[in-house]
């Protein structure tokens, strides 16, 4: 997916709203190198939305509900 200027940063309040996940998972997925990419910037994470989406679109329902939902 194509990336501009323009597509909007979401931070972690606003992916684990998204996905409908506690914002604990998402760090957890973030340490096992699992989940949407996202970017430092400082001491801030952000994800582009795109990104976030992607990641979503392209999941199998079977593995994340085997891999994650424990």
């Amino acid at each position: 997916m194509p990336v501009s200027d323009a597509d909007p940063l979401w931070d972690v309040d606003q992916v684990s709203a998204y996905l409908s996940i506690p914002k604990r998972t998402l760090y957890r997925w973030r340490t096992l190198g699992y989940g949407p990419r996202g970017k430092k910037v400082g001491r801030h994470l952000r994800y582009r939305a795109s990104d976030v989406i992607a990641w979503f679109a392209e999941l199998n329902d079977h593995l994340l509900d085997e891999r994650w939902d424990r």
